[in-house]
Order: C-alpha cells, then sequence, then structure tokens
C-alpha cells in the first residue's frame, strides 16, 4: 500500500481518537470521583471535585488507535510472507516466490518489531505513571521507572539497529574527529532521554492546561520536522514516526480540551510519562533525538532552574504550584522558607549568583539566624516575579507562547543554522 494512503488512513484514525476521548473524558469522570482519583482546583474559588489522572483514558484510546492502525503498514507483509518472522533489516533484494522483495519484507519486519517495542515502552509508563497517580510514588521512583519502560526500546534499537556513532560538530573536529564511535554510552543517553522527557513535562505542571499544551506544541514541532523530512533519504524513519505521533495529537487535543482553563479534568502524572515516553520514542526510533531535544528548550530552562530544589540543595515542597489569590482571582509566585546559612555551598552559591542577576527573589527576615524566603525555582514563578500576579489563563497562554516562540528557535537552529555545525 502507498505511503501517502497510510497517512491518510492514520490521520482518519486520529481523528476518530480525537473524537472518542472527547467524549469518553466527561463520560468515564463519574468513575473516577467514585474511586477517590480526583482533586480539588486550588486555584479556584469554589472548591469542586474534578477526575484526576485522565491521561489513563487519553493513553488507553490512544493504544486502540495504534492497535487498530497495525495492519495497515504491514498489511505486505501479512498478504505476502509465508516464511518465519525476519527480525533484521536489508536481507538482499530477492522475491519469496509471490513477488514480494525480500528486502522489503525485512524492512516491514523490522519497523514492525521496532512499532510493537514502542508500543511496549508506551504501555509500561502509562501503566506506572497510573501507579504513580494512585500511590504518589517518591521522587525516586520517579528516575526508576521510565529507565525500566525504556529498556525493551533500547533492547529492539540494538536488534535492528545498533549505530552508536555520532557525527562530530565541524568546530570540534580538529579534536574529536569527523565521528565519534559512543559504544555503551550511546544507551546510557537513550535511557536518560526517556527519564529527561518524562519528568521534564512532569515538573513543568501547576495551572490549568499547562501539561497537555506544551505535549501539544512539541508534538506540532515534531510533526511539522517529519513532514519537512519525508522527501529526504530518511523518509520511512520519519513517516515512522508520524504515524505514532498524529495518534498522539488526535487524544492530546481533546484531553486539552477539557483540562483548558476553567479545568473539568485533571491529566495527572500518567499523561505526563505517557506523553514522555511517546516524545521519547518517537526521538529513538526516528533517529533525531537531538533535534526532538530542541524543541525541548523551555523544559531543559525549567530543569535546571529547578536542579537545585529537585536535588534538595534548597528545601522544596510538596507542592510548588503558584500562590492563589481568591479576593483578586490571581496567581502569585510562591516561596518556600528556610535558615540560608544551613543549605549546602552549592545551594548557597546558587541563591547569591540567580539574586545577583535577578532571577529569584531573597527576603531576609532581621536578626541573627533569620528566615531567608525564596520563591519556588520553577519558570511558571519566575514569569510571575517578572511579570506581577496574573490569571491562571494568562499563564498558561504566556507560557505556550513562550514554548512556540522556543520551537521556532529550534527550527531556525536545525535548518538555517545546521551548516554551520554539519556538512548539511
Amino acid at each position: 500500500m502507498d505511503w501517502t494512503i497510510q497517512l491518510i488512513v492514520n490521520i482518519i484514525l486520529s481523528f476518530g481518537g480525537f473524537l472518542a476521548t472527547l467524549r469518553a473524558i466527561p463520560g468515564m469522570g463519574h468513575l473516577f470521583i467514585r474511586a477517590n482519583l480526583c482533586g480539588v482546583d486550588m486555584s479556584k474559588r469554589q472548591s469542586k471535585k474534578i477526575p484526576e489522572a485522565m491521561g489513563i483514558v487519553c493513553g488507553c484510546i490512544y493504544l486502540i488507535t495504534i492497535f487498530i492502525f497495525i495492519p495497515i503498514p504491514f498489511g505486505t507483509y501479512i498478504v505476502f510472507s509465508q516464511e518465519g518472522f525476519p527480525h533484521e533489516k536489508g536481507m538482499g533484494s530477492a522475491t519469496n516466490g509471490t513477488g514480494c522483495s525480500a528486502s522489503i519484507l525485512a524492512a516491514s519486519a523490522g519497523a514492525f518489531v521496532e512499532l510493537l517495542a514502542a508500543l511496549l515502552s508506551i504501555c509500561c509508563m502509562l501503566l506506572l505513571g497510573f501507579a504513580d497517580d494512585v500511590l504518589e510514588l517518591k521522587w525516586r521512583h520517579k528516575l526508576l521507572l521510565p529507565t525500566v519502560a525504556s529498556l525493551p526500546l533500547l533492547m529492539v534499537y540494538f536488534v535492528t539497529f545498533n549505530l552508536t556513532i555520532i557525527i562530530v560538530p565541524k568546530p570540534l573536529r580538529w579534536l574529536l574527529g569527523f565521528s565519534l564511535n559512543l559504544g555503551p554510552l550511546y544507551y546510557v543517553y537513550m535511557g536518560m532521554l526517556a527519564v529527561f522527557c518524562t519528568n521534564a513535562i512532569n515538573i513543568l505542571a501547576g495551572v490549568n492546561g499547562l501539561e497537555v499544551g506544551q505535549s501539544v506544541v512539541i508534538g506540532l514541532s515534531l510533526m511539522l520536522h517529519n513532514l519537512l523530512e519525508l522527501g529526504g533519504p530518511l523518509r520511512d524513519t520519519h513517516l515512522f514516526s508520524l504515524y505514532l505521533l498524529l495518534p498522539f495529537l488526535g487524544v492530546s487535543l481533546a484531553l486539552l480540551y477539557h483540562n483548558w482553563y476553567p479545568s473539568r479534568a485533571f491529566v495527572g502524572d500518567t499523561y505526563c510519562y505517557f506523553a514522555g515516553m511517546t516524545f521519547a520514542v518517537i526521538g529513538i526510533l526516528g533517529h533525531f533525538s537531538k533535534t526532538m531535544l530542541l524543541f525541548f528548550l523551555p523544559q531543559i530552562a525549567n530543569f535546571l532552574y529547578s536542579v537545585p530544589q529537585l536535588f534538595h540543595l534548597v528545601p522544596c515542597p510538596r507542592h510548588r504550584l503558584p500562590k492563589y489569590d481568591c479576593e483578586t482571582d490571581l496567581l502569585h509566585m510562591s516561596s518556600t522558607s528556610f535558615q540560608l546559612e544551613a543549605l549546602p555551598w552549592p545551594g548557597r552559591l546558587f541563591l547569591r549568583v540567580c539574586s545577583t542577576l535577578g532571577l529569584v527573589r531573597l527576603a531576609t527576615s532581621e536578626g541573627e539566624g533569620g528566615i531567608t524566603t525564596c520563591n519556588n525555582l520553577t519558570i511558571i514563578n519566575l514569569l510571575l516575579k517578572f511579570s506581577g500576579p496574573m490569571h491562571e489563563r494568562s499563564v498558561t497562554i504566556a507560557l505556550l507562547a513562550f514554548q512556540v516562540l522556543c520551537s521556532g528557535v529550534a527550527f531556525v537552529v536545525r535548518y538555517p543554522l545546521a551548516s554551520l555545525f554539519y556538512d548539511v
């Protein structure tokens, strides 16, 4: 079947996933509330129970959509293959007696194995994310679980591709040469990529529509990148990425509709893990993980800014959400208090440098052993520090506009400026 027809079918199924998610979320909300999977929006005047962890509905419909789509791109193999299932690509060009090239069948089988591994990793992360929403796992578990969930993906990458050579940027070639074989370190990098993607979205959260909104912007950016590359030599890998990405965008847009201000459904850690692992899978199997990281510039900035609290160099409260003022219906930056001199020296150094640069607000009470108050280290609070109190909807729009701006920068770096670093 021609790839354009496959892509059209995938778009139709993605739209079906969008409609199914749009109806399923309000239809199943009462079941989550009955099971006590619900929360109260702390940034609203009215305290109303809202179903939580609705990312599980979104993820399940995504998996069903992909399952239905599987026979479409692999129909040729299903119809013509009469032998055992090959797992390697590039098996010559002979036919199998039915007129279908063995190399085509082998490539199709290799892609099929990659797809199954991708779905297994996404499914595992979806399950583990739901377990986190139910059991409220600790941070060390949140670092371990994506690593475990990425193992099937890394194993299949080793069996089917196993390319660990990277091209060295031009400015460093005098030192490192044209290319560099990272060997096992490349697999460590891919495992860390899965951990970063799943947690980066999770820590940039706390206002209605932000988790899903940033994921939709990243997904649309990746979709545009894949479409631009369809005419290149790696068409098949970018087509494979689109097959996984379009249904994700479909279910995410439906979830965004219900999660937008005022939210009628909370996404939970389930969606953050599901979205992060989907992006990691697309970047690794699409062989453009470095390009994908360009679209994560806000998440990278938020992670670096949050490092002192994430690693407890600065006290980190359970929730770092902005503070809500019910009288004005505005969000203010939240803060945490501590004794500055009692912090480890890296934490004190970070705060003093950032205070000098205007990136944190420190206030110390008078007297010996005074208490220091510092804004929580997220770019949400940083935005509120610079802008002053804002309405929740405005905060989300501002952060998503920043995400779009960073995607524009990423495309400039990836295309016009790429020739400065690589032979394009």
